[in-house]
């Protein structure tokens, strides 16, 4: 037996004519379904009389009947996935007009093969258009040649730097689109992807990035690695784009092919091109980080999924806790959106990851919603149902009980800076980039090194490089070159700046409303001289991460002091987050001028260095003080310090 759906998706896929408009995916619940859970698992049984015993269940956005009486409210994005062809049309034609553009339905598309189009908010005028592309590297893994070719590729037909993410990626700016199909199949032929980078699915997974050759974090590299695999689109709509058809995959384990046409629990679209996704993909983007006890490199609870191997008194991989609805986008003055950190769901046995993960991301596909995409991440979700609820429904895709979590140790945010042994002999080497952006004589320097001494690299969480695999007699050679492109020993950089980050903003992404990138050096800057003005030590730091928007790429809402833009050279000021990441800050001002940042944040720094207590960070101070307290005190501040304080 196949569903009707299934069978339309499959006639579909192989079809030749790209306008061909998917049939309609009407099963797909939203949140608001008021369906009852025991109708939402759709089993059939088979009239055969060789086996009238036998049970076919099937997709379970797939009714048993169309229901025509009502159709959900969707928003634009999903009729234009509907009507893709997977991801295909109109974006195939839009690439081969002369327009310097693509139309809207594309422009969409175009997110699900890892390319935002852009165009230069600097100039005024015209729109001067280009596109951004960003690679797909699970766990920041950049082979020697990928390194390379992206080099090349930013200066032959980018703006001649490379940018490092906080998701382990590189990011491509300035293509235009006369070029997209050259820089693109030459990432794909050069073992790189951009497939997944963006758009409604699973995007890059994250890993800590230092190449230690032990059990723990090979095991959580490789675990990204399946995790990756297992939520790779499989329809080929990437490869009939960019390389006419050409496949480009890498070897899959059995157990990855296994879990993705397991369908004992209602998870797949029988006969589909995408058993998983099917012809709407999620509702949103969809994040995962894996990581082992201690290391919160990744950031691991502001992820729709976030997993830490657990491992017994030897230090062999157990299993895994698992933690869900982590995200970080809101929207300014609508209450309703909101940042969150990911909450415990349970403990599972290493050989269930992949069925574990699947379920998850089923229960969103089903359930996430499709009608605003504003409030279409899994955190709306569980912000709706709690977390016994959603439990309860991913275990039916699960098909066992989830365990209690394990205890584990405490989290500890980790850079890898410096040089550090791999335990195998040789070195890594991590390197600060601020703001994680590769360009003029460090980009130059840092080719050579890599070219010369054929390094793998690695992209970390928080926008910096690890060149992995240095043998010691190359040690002293390469921290020399190193220095001379200004790529200094962590000891020589602010502390400030080794923690801090920025998402791009201006003058590329649309959504930015000021400046990030381009604006943290300074606002690092004149921390750094409140910090000397109060008295704190030159060693002290404090975590800070400025965005351009509220939709948070730079996770401010974690951060010891979180600057959100919020208008022209304004910003919402968020206060209380962790040095190890794994608290919310909360909103303390709105609309606070950059001009003015010395008179909030001095006293703040003042009264900290007064009145904290041992060893307490300057985000568990405001905490514990309150906000009303601290507003208290900037309102008595009068912009000098108290005479027993000069």
């Amino acid at each position: 037996m196949t569903t009707s759906f299934g069978a339309a998706a499959a006639r579909t896929a192989i079809s030749k004519d790209p306008k061909i408009q998917i049939p309609s995916c009407t099963g797909l619940r939203s949140g608001s379904d008021s369906l009852r859970l025991s109708n939402r698992l759709h089993v059939f049984r088979a009239a055969s009389a060789s086996s009238p015993n036998v049970s076919v269940i099937r997709a379970v956005t797939t009714p048993s009947e169309l229901d025509t009486s009502a159709k959900p409210k969707r928003s634009k994005v999903e009729i234009f996935k509907e009507q893709s062809n997977f991801i295909r049309y109109p974006l195939n034609e839009e690439i081969l007009t002369d327009a310097p553009n693509i139309n809207e339905a594309a422009t969409q598309l175009i997110k699900f093969h890892g390319s935002y189009q852009q165009y230069n908010r600097d100039e005024r005028g015209k729109r001067s258009y280009s596109f951004m592309l960003r690679t797909k590297n699970p766990g920041g893994k950049v082979p020697n040649r990928l390194y390379l070719v992206m080099d090349d590729l930013a200066d032959q037909f980018g703006i001649g730097t490379l940018r490092l993410t906080t998701r382990q990626t590189f990011q491509l700016h300035g293509v235009l689109k006369k070029d997209l199909k050259t820089v693109m199949g030459t990432i794909i032929r050069n073992m790189g992807s951009t497939l997944g980078a963006c758009g409604d699915l699973n995007r890059n997974v994250l890993a800590p990035a230092a190449p230690y050759v032990n059990k723990s974090y090979l095991f959580a590299q490789q675990t990204a690695d399946d995790i990756a695999a297992l939520l790779t689109p499989q329809s080929g709509f990437y490869y009939d784009v960019w390389v006419d058809g050409e496949r480009f995959m890498s070897a899959e384990s059995p157990e990855v092919v296994k879990a993705r046409e397991d369908n004992s629990h209602g998870t797949n679209f029988p006969d589909s091109a995408e058993p998983i996704y099917g012809t709407q993909f999620l509702p949103r983007k969809f994040k995962v980080a894996v990581t082992v006890p201690t290391d919160n490199s990744v950031d691991l609870f502001t992820n729709d999924i976030g997993i830490a191997v657990v491992s017994d008194e030897n230090g062999e991989p157990q299993g895994f806790n698992i933690y869900v609805g982590g995200g970080m986008g809101r929207t300014h003055r609508m209450e309703t959106t909101f940042p969150r950190v990911a909450e415990p769901l349970g403990y599972v046995p290493k050989e269930d990851i992949l069925y574990a993960v699947k379920a998850i991301v089923v229960t969103q596909r089903e359930y996430g919603r499709r009608d605003d995409r504003r409030y279409s991440r899994m955190k709306y979700l569980l912000s709706s149902w709690g977390i016994e609820k959603f439990r309860n429904v991913v275990e039916q895709y699960y098909g066992k009980t989830f365990e209690p979590s394990r205890d584990l140790p405490e989290w500890e945010f980790k850079s890898y800076l410096g040089w550090h042994e791999q335990g195998d002999g040789r070195l890594f080497c991590g390197l600060h980039v601020d703001n994680g952006r590769v360009k003029g004589e460090t980009k130059k320097m840092l080719r050579e090194v890599i070219e010369k001494y054929n390094l793998d690299v690695r992209i970390t969480p928080n926008q910096n490089m690890i060149l992995c695999d240095i043998q010691h007699a190359w040690k002293d050679s390469i921290a020399t070159a190193l220095a001379q492109a200004g790529l200094l020993e962590p000891r020589q950089v602010d502390p400030l700046n080794l923690t801090a980050m920025a998402c791009p903003a201006f003058p590329l992404c649309p959504l930015a409303i000021t400046e990030a990138e381009r604006g943290i050096p300074d606002i690092l800057k004149r921390v750094r001289a409140m910090f000397e003005k109060v008295g704190l030590e030159s060693e002290e730091s404090i975590v800070v991460r400025v965005t351009g928007c509220p939709n948070g790429c730079a996770r401010p809402y974690m951060a010891e002091l979180g600057l959100v833009g919020d208008g022209p050279n304004s910003y919402q000021i968020w206060l209380g987050g962790t040095t190890n990441q794994t608290s919310l800050a909360k909103p303390f001002k709105d609309k606070a001028k950059i001009q003015d940042l010395e008179k909030v944040l001095e006293p703040l720094f003042y009264h900290w260095k007064q009145n904290r207590q041992a060893s307490e960070s300057f985000g568990d101070f405001t905490t514990r003080m309150g906000f009303e307290k601290l507003n208290e005190l900037i309102n008595k501040w009068e912009g000098s310090l108290p005479e027993s304080s000069s």
